[in-house]
């Protein structure tokens, strides 16, 4: 069995993530153990951790991205943008991982995915978010 990195992973949930943003733009009825499986065969708790966490507080997420994304919203993203965007304030205000990685990871995601500009919105929106987190 292939062993991933949390890299790796990362660019498994945005892909679920996207998947379910599509869905749900669409009306699109689904469960959310069956996309990750579509997606991802292997069983893997970070996978399953970040996908459900980012579902259970994406309303709050999405308020600390619309607080922070200058002149835009978060809805206004495409939906590889919005996953993106939304793992990375899931993982900075509700997990341990280290913030910067937390901040890193996105970043990286967004070069790959994200055109410029994007990538640039999503990096300031982090880390207004940080410094948020970080001044309480």
């Amino acid at each position: 069995m292939e062993h991933k990195t949390r890299s790796e992973l990362r660019v498994t949930i945005m892909t679920i993530l996207y998947q379910i943003g599509v869905y749900t733009k669409n009306h699109i009825e689904y469960e959310v153990d069956e996309v990750i499986k579509e997606v991802s065969p292997i069983d893997n708790e970070f996978v399953k951790e970040i996908v459900y966490g980012v579902l259970t507080y994406q309303s709050e997420l999405d308020a600390v991205a619309n607080r922070y994304l200058d002149g835009w919203t978060i809805n206004r993203l495409g939906n590889t943008d919005k996953a993106i965007l939304e793992m990375g304030l899931y993982e900075l205000i509700y997990t341990d991982t280290p913030n910067i990685v937390c901040i890193n990871e996105a970043v990286e995601l967004a070069k790959l995915y994200s055109d410029d500009s994007v990538r640039k919105m999503i990096n300031a929106c982090l880390d207004k978010a940080l410094k948020e987190q970080e001044n309480g």
